[in-house]
């Protein structure tokens, strides 16, 4: 197997602890940055526990909530990403809902490999429209990046708070 080559399969609730811990050290560089830019009262509110407890306790609810198609990806027998793909019928519309990378296997294809997976996975749906949403924050920067490169586009959105 190259350094490229990947094994893309269903997830197995057997390797919830895997994904998990992937999770956390994939978005760590995230968190600190976008805490420092966001407002205080918004960060504390998604995140009163830490973003350790929020990230695991969303992972893993994604992992079995039945609305997600959970993909591992593995390189010679480890694993260095995954992806959670969701369809949405009624608007021909495929979803990216998370998607990580191991941090050392960044920058080597995996993330692309990943997203043509999806890419094909809405395909086989006949679904018309591919859709991936993250933070416009400086710590989400990276996965911009990557979103562009595979040919999304952003669209402008709005999202507005207010501390109650």
């Amino acid at each position: 197997m190259g350094r490229h080559a990947l094994d893309i399969v269903p997830y197995d609730e057997r390797h919830l602890d895997g994904v998990l811990s992937l999770a956390l050290r994939a978005w760590k560089p995230v968190f600190p940055i976008m805490r420092k830019e966001i407002p205080s009262y918004i960060y504390q509110a998604f995140y009163p526990e830490g973003w350790e407890v929020r990230q695991c306790a969303d992972i893993e609810a994604t992992c079995c909530d039945g609305s997600t198609d959970m993909y591992l990806a593995f390189r010679a027998q480890q694993l260095v990403g995954f992806i959670g793909l969701r369809a949405r019928m009624e608007d021909r519309m495929g979803e990216i809902y998370v998607i990580a990378v191991d941090p050392d296997h960044q920058q080597q294809g995996v993330g692309s490999a990943l997203i043509e997976f999806g890419f094909d996975w809405m395909r086989e749906r006949d679904l018309a429209l591919a859709m991936v949403e993250t933070g416009g924050d400086g710590g989400h920067a990276p996965a911009r990046a990557a979103y562009e490169h595979a040919g999304f586009e952003q669209l402008p959105v709005a999202r507005y708070f207010r501390k109650l």
